[in-house]
C-alpha cells in the first residue's frame, strides 16, 4: 500500500549558450536545413560551452526547479540524475550536483536508461515516496550528447542537442485529495536487450577504454519507438482507469517529428495536445522530457491539476511512460 503521493511540486531547465542550426551544420556535414527538418522537424540545438558538464547543467536546471517549487536545497533528501553522459565515470553524476547545491541530507545516484532515463528517474522516485523512504525528489534529466556524437556522421550529428530539466517532487499524504488529487499516478517501464545494438555507443571504460561514439540503425529505431512508445502510454493509463482521450497534456521524448506525429495517429492523439520543443531543442535524451515539460509550464499551457502523459524510448533498448496529475 502506498502512503504517500509524489506530487511535482516545481519545475526547471537550462540550455547552453550556443546555438547549432541546421545551417551551420551544412558547413560540416553533407546535409541542409531541408533535408534535416524534412526527416526529422529540427531546425536547431544547444551546444555545451567548452568546459560545460553535465552537472553544471544539472545543476543550473535543479536551481530554477528549487525556485519554482518554492523549496531549499536543506528540504530535499533525493537527487537522481537520468544520464548517458557523465562527468565520469565515477562519482555519480548526482552527487556532484549534491555537493553544489549543498544538499547533504539523503541519498543521490544516476539513472542509465539513454533516452527513456527520465521516465525511469520519476518511476523510481515515486517509489522511493511512496514508501516513506523521501520526501522531498530533485529528478533531473541531464545531456551533453555533442560529446559522444561522431561529427562526420550526418545521420547521427545532427539528432542530438544537450540541455538540462529538472523537477521538484514532494510527498503529500496518500489519502488526501480523492480521485482528483495531484501526484505521479502510474509508471510503465520496460526494456529489451536484444536489441541493443540498434542504438548505442561503441565504445566504453571496459570494453574499450575509451568514450566511443553514438551509433544508430534509424529506420529500425523509429519502428520499435512507435509501437512501443503507444503500447507504453496505452498501459500506463489502462492501469490508471484513464481513457488517452482524457489527458490534457501529452510530454513526449523529443526524438522525430515523425516519431511524434505516427504515435500520436495511432493511439488518436489530438496533435494540440502534444508539447513539441524538438525544432528548437533537438534530441536532448534525457533531458528532453522535463525541458518539454518545463516549456509547458512556463508559456502557461500546463496547468496545476491538468492531466499529463510522459513516455520516452532509448537506447538499450528501454521504454516506458508516466502519468501524472501535475
Amino acid at each position: 500500500m502506498n502512503h504517500f503521493r509524489a506530487v511535482i511540486e516545481g519545475v526547471g531547465g537550462y540550455l547552453p549558450e550556443r546555438v547549432l542550426t541546421n545551417d551551420d551544420l551544412s558547413t560540416m556535414v553533407d546535409t541542409s536545413d531541408e533535408w534535416i527538418v524534412a526527416r526529422t522537424g529540427i531546425r536547431e540545438r544547444r551546444i555545451a560551452a567548452d568546459g560545460e558538464t553535465t552537472a553544471d547543467l544539472a545543476v543550473a536546471a535543479a536551481r530554477k526547479a528549487l525556485e519554482n517549487a518554492g523549496a531549499s536545497a536543506d528540504e530535499v533528501d533525493l537527487i537522481i540524475v537520468a544520464t548517458a553522459t557523465p562527468d565520469r565515470t565515477f562519482p555519480a553524476t548526482a552527487t556532484i550536483v549534491q555537493q553544489r547545491l549543498g544538499v547533504t541530507a539523503g541519498a543521490a545516484f544516476d539513472v542509465q536508461a539513454v533516452c527513456s532515463g527520465f521516465i525511469y528517474a520519476i518511476a523510481t522516485a515515486d517509489n522511493f515516496i511512496a514508501r516513506g523512504q523521501a520526501k522531498c525528489a530533485l529528478v533531473i534529466g541531464a545531456e551533453t550528447f555533442s560529446r559522444i556524437l561522431d561529427w562526420s556522421d550526418r545521420s547521427t550529428c545532427v539528432l542530438f542537442g544537450d540541455g538540462a530539466g529538472a523537477v521538484v517532487v514532494k510527498a503529500e499524504p496518500a489519502e488526501e485529495g480523492g480521485s482528483e488529487a495531484r501526484g505521479v499516478i502510474g509508471s510503465y517501464l520496460r526494456s529489451d536487450g536484444r536489441y541493443g545494438d540498434i542504438l548505442c555507443v561503441d565504445g566504453g571504460p571496459s570494453l574499450t577504454k575509451t568514450v566511443g561514439h553514438l551509433r544508430m540503425v534509424g529506420n529500425q529505431v523509429f519502428r520499435h519507438a512507435v509501437v512501443n512508445i503507444a503500447e507504453a502510454m496505452q498501459t500506463v493509463a489502462d492501469r490508471a482507469g484513464v481513457a488517452v482521450s482524457d489527458v490534457d497534456w501529452f510530454i513526449p521524448h523529443q526524438a522525430n517529428r515523425r516519431i511524434l506525429e505516427a504515435v500520436a495517429k495511432r493511439l488518436g492523439i489530438d496533435e494540440n495536445k502534444v508539447v513539441e520543443t524538438l525544432s528548437r531543442h533537438g534530441n536532448t535524451s534525457a533531458a528532453s522530457v522535463p525541458l518539454a515539460l518545463d516549456a509547458a509550464v512556463s508559456d502557461g499551457r500546463v496547468k496545476k491539476g491538468d492531466l499529463i502523459l510522459m513516455e520516452a524510448m532509448g537506447g538499450g533498448l528501454t521504454w516506458g511512460a508516466a502519468l501524472a496529475r501535475f
